[in-house]
């Protein structure tokens, strides 16, 4: 089961209602009480201040670490199909009957590979199901075969290129569980509430548009910070242009 992080709209309203009701907390806390001298006014305005500034500074910290995390994913993408194109163009050295089976294996690897970047995040996935498992040993077998049979350095590059092509795939997988730590969204949550709690108590009697300025920017903050972090979730995602171009070009031929 998904991480609820991994659903963007689902994080911009959670976090907006939980941000707009530690707003109206700190209204209602000073409401019951009014009496505060204006140095002590102005101390809590500096605290506020430093705070938001100290919160602008961890939500671009943990944006960093989500971009690095997506661009590592886009270049995990360019490495499969790399490496499935260049396995495909040396399976021509094996046997004739061998070099089709193994084509034909890495096509349909090619397209599960595919349905794995553009299957949503609301759909069940299971990368390591049965089919996926047999169709890498059948994979794997259709060059061990032959290289094992003639032993020989064009087979033994073959047998290198498909553990290639199985290697990328679990480089792949590996590169989209490595998400943003948990501890970071949860820091990052904790002063963000408090800083609206703040905000609730310093605005107390103005104008209502006090206590939604800042959760709505922060939840939107929070959005696009998950819509990055999943890989699958939300409008930002990390297109199998790649696998589609030789897809296209294999078709072709």
């Amino acid at each position: 089961m998904e991480n609820p992080i991994s659903y963007p709209l689902l994080v911009f309203v959670a976090s907006l209602i939980l941000l707009w009701i530690a707003a109206r907390i700190g209204a209602a806390v000073r409401k019951k009480r009014p009496q505060m001298d204006e140095e002590a006014y102005h101390d809590l305005v500096v605290v506020l201040g430093a705070t938001l500034t100290l919160l602008g500074l961890i939500i671009g910290f943990t944006f960093s670490m989500a971009v690095t995390r997506y661009d590592l994913r886009k270049q995990r993408e360019a490495e499969e199909a790399n490496a499935i194109g260049t396995e495909y163009l040396r399976a021509s050295l094996l046997p004739a009957a061998d070099a089709a089976r193994t084509r034909a294996l890495l096509q349909h690897f090619l397209d599960q590979r595919i349905r794995y970047y553009e299957t949503p995040v609301w759909r069940q996935l299971e990368p390591g199901s049965a089919e996926a498992t047999q169709l890498q040993r059948e994979m794997w077998s259709a060059v061990l075969s032959p290289a094992t049979a003639q032993p020989t350095p064009l087979s033994a590059l073959v047998v290198s290129g498909m553990n290639d092509v199985l290697n990328a795939k679990d480089y792949t997988e590996a590169a989209w569980r490595n998400r943003i730590p948990s501890a970071a969204w949860i820091f990052v949550l904790g002063i963000a509430l408090f800083c609206n709690l703040v905000v609730g108590y310093v605005a107390h009697g103005k104008s209502s548009i006090s206590y939604v300025v800042l959760p709505i920017a922060l939840a939107i903050s929070l959005f696009l910070l998950s819509d990055i972090y999943s890989p699958r979730g939300g409008i930002i995602h990390v297109h199998p242009e790649n696998l589609r171009a030789l897809a296209d070009s294999l078709q072709s031929k």
